[in-house]
This record gives C-alpha cells, structure tokens and sequence, in this order.
C-alpha cells in the first residue's frame, strides 16, 4: 500500500525526540518542514519561539498550508512542592502547555482537511515524581485539551498528544536513570508513535510510550 505524503510542520528538531521524528518522517517519503529555536534566519532556517504568540503566527505565515502539525518541545521548570512559587507555575504552563495550545489555535486555518496535530506531553501526567509538580500540571493539561479539542477541530482533522517515559538516550548521556524503576525508551520508539497520531486515523488520544 503507498503511504499518502503528507507536508508536515515540525516543530522542534534540534533535541533527541525531534531528530528521530524528523529522520523517521523523512524515510517515510513526507515532506517535512522544520522550525526550531535556535535556528538561524540567516541561512534561510526558520525560527520559531513556542513561548511568543507572534513567532508562532510568523512561523505559520511562513509555512503555509500542511497536512500536519507536530511538536516535540517544551520546557518546564523542575522544583520540589516546597520550593514551587505561582511564577514556576507560569513559567511551566507557559513553556509548555499554553504554548502548544497556542500552536493548535493558530494553527486551525493552516491545517488542510483530514490533517492533524500532535503535542508532546509525557509521563509526570501519570506518575508523581519528586520536583515533577510542574509537569504534572502541565502534562495533565495537554493530555486534557487533546480529549477536549478532538471533535471540535472540525474538516475531519485529528489531534493526539505522545506520552514519552525517560529515553534511553538521556540515561546513556547523564549516566542515571533519574526514573529508577522505568525502563528506558529509545526516541525512535517515541518517533513511531508521532507517525501513528500522523499517518494514523486515531484522535484525542495519548499515546504513552514506556509506561
């Protein structure tokens, strides 16, 4: 059977889940245009800071229309409850939940009929965790606005979240599984659950990825 090409938006490529997500979509014959943060414009590479409305509607001027969106950033702040101040929460919802969501609005008028959007959340929503308050708000959130925004996308547009446990390729870089218990997943096994919400019909799920 051939795979549909699909022109996909991603966002984040520079990390370790970005760069699987990217090679695993390339092999599959998509057409895959990249943004990160640390981009240079100079060089004709496009920039985009998830955390900056206007950067994201630059972005998205730039792009055009896609079959997909996918995001694989977010950053939160990591702090024990007792050292957690309403700024962290702000800072953690910013960096990672408000963000993506303003990815998906923005993103309504640029994704194609039958096309999706795919947010990345992660383990914390399900697993409490010493200095993990912060992600566990925002992962819940993320995972909550998937179930809630999937039959509202409209034009038969789909919308999941990807669930990712520790990677293996973080255990193997800082040599501790700071997750002790949790096996390690390698991003590729992350990667192919971004071409599942992707290539698949599946939404308002998480697909969690290790646990």
């Amino acid at each position: 059977m051939n795979i549909p090409k699909k022109r996909v938006f991603l966002i984040g490529t520079s990390g370790t889940v970005g760069s699987a997500v990217l090679r695993m979509l390339r092999e599959r014959g998509h057409d895959v245009v990249v943004a990160d943060y640390d981009a240079d414009p100079g060089n004709g590479e496009l920039r985009i800071d998830i955390t900056d409305s206007a950067s994201i509607a630059a972005a998205y001027a730039a792009v055009g229309e896609v079959n997909a969106v996918a995001c694989t950033v977010g950053v939160v702040p990591l702090l024990p409850l007792h050292e957690t101040t309403l700024a962290h929460v702000d800072e953690a919802i910013r960096g990672k939940l408000s963000s993506q969501i303003d990815i998906v609005l923005q993103g309504l008028p640029h994704v194609r009929e039958g096309g999706s959007f795919t947010l990345i959340s992660g383990i914390m929503s399900r697993m409490p965790w010493r200095g993990g308050i912060g992600a566990s708000i925002v992962d819940g959130g993320i995972e909550a606005f998937v179930i809630g925004a999937a039959d509202e996308l409209g034009r038969d547009r789909r919308i999941n979240a990807v669930s990712p446990t520790i990677l293996q390729e973080s255990v193997d870089k800082i040599g501790i599984n700071l997750l002790p218990g949790h096996q390690p997943v390698p991003a590729a096994l992350v990667a192919g659950a971004y071409l599942r919400s992707i290539e698949g019909i599946e939404t308002g799920q998480t697909f969690c990825v290790g646990h």
